[in-house]
């Protein structure tokens, strides 16, 4: 008997510890933050960033036509600042228009499946409909700011020539900027991404300036 007893004391019972169970948790922490789904963004990102871009290459190509014809800043800056307030209403209605009508459309088809599912699924659903107010003041909003750089770009430079250098320069490093951060808000090449939206740019702003120096030329 104290054989035994003394075996039983000199026995140690030992207690398994997950080892891998911290890795694991690591792991699924970073494949969370991996699966996250950047499409989700897709909506205000889109309005935010397209709204910038159109209110600066629109409103800069603007007045870029009417700086071929006329060397007058002030010419210039209202031709600008009327595009802005054209623009800004136009892009509000314009996704005003359209994200109501996505709306309709998924309310629609929440009304054909609500006898298939549940009063929380439908509560869920309706929390991510989309919202055609936000998304026309987004717009409007994001046009307006994307505007207002070659306004202010031109205000204070009364010479003719290096008003249209500075005007250039100014929209092409907005371009470069409004292209990154779309790039990196939406986990994208966000060299590929400038390089794009600036290209784009120039090619709106040269156009519009040759056509416009070239049926001014013509006397029409």
């Amino acid at each position: 008997m104290e054989s035994n007893q003394t075996s039983l004391n000199n026995k140690k019972f030992t207690i398994p510890v997950d080892v891998e169970q911290p890795r694991t948790l690591e792991l699924d922490q970073k494949s969370d933050e991996d699966a996250f789904d950047y499409s989700k963004r897709s909506q205000w990102l889109r309005a935010a960033v397209l709204g910038a871009n159109d209110g600066l290459v629109s409103t800069a190509s603007l007045m870029m036509g009417v700086g071929a014809v006329k060397q007058d800043i002030k010419v210039m800056i209202l031709t600008g600042f009327a595009g802005l307030v054209a623009g800004a209403c136009s892009m509000a209605i314009g996704e005003f228009v359209s994200v109501y009508s996505q709306l309709d459309i998924e309310l629609a088809q929440m009304k054909r499946d609500r006898e298939r599912r549940s009063e929380e699924e439908g509560k869920e659903e309706k929390e991510d409909l989309p919202n055609p107010l936000q998304a026309a003041a987004a717009s409007a909003l994001a046009f307006s700011v994307g505007a207002i750089v070659p306004l202010l770009a031109a205000s204070f430079i009364r010479e003719y020539k290096v008003r249209l250098g500075v005007l250039v320069g100014a929209v092409s490093l907005a371009l470069v900027v409004f292209g990154w951060l779309g790039a990196v808000l939406g986990k994208a090449p966000a060299l590929r991404s400038s390089v794009r939206v600036l290209v784009g740019g120039w090619v709106a702003m040269a156009i519009t300036f040759g056509l416009t120096k070239l049926i001014a030329s013509r006397g029409l």
